[in-house]
């Protein structure tokens, strides 16, 4: 399914400016290519993020229009989640970081990987 068939949520979550400057990078050698941003079970606490370049969104995402070039789509199991998560990129030292500042989460592992949220 196209993304064009979608009407973007602009609510559901947000990117800092260096995230989207990031992703537009990443984006930028695969034309058409969108962002999609999934949980799976995992880890000590429930959830982790998955984020990958995918060509299209699934049939029942939630779209996100960013901007003119960056649109981002939201697993729909994943909405309820995800919901008010704003996507940040930081250097740490000489690595960048993709950050999720995700307000759902109430307790997250030792070493960041997983987290759960208030069911």
């Amino acid at each position: 399914m196209s993304v064009e068939s979608f009407v973007p949520n602009q609510q559901l979550i947000s990117m800092t400016p260096t995230a989207i400057k990031h992703f537009e990078g990443k984006l930028a050698d695969q034309p058409g290519a969108i962002l999609r941003l999934s949980t799976k079970m995992s880890g000590c606490t429930g959830y982790a993020y998955v984020l990958n370049a995918v060509p299209e969104a699934e049939a029942d995402d939630e779209l996100v229009q960013v901007n003119d070039t960056l649109t981002v789509a939201i697993a729909k199991d994943a909405v309820d989640v995800l919901r008010n998560t704003e996507i940040d990129y930081v250097k740490e030292g000489i690595n960048g970081v993709v950050k999720f500042n995700n307000p759902n989460v109430v307790n997250e592992c030792g070493c960041g990987e997983s987290f759960s949220v208030q069911e």
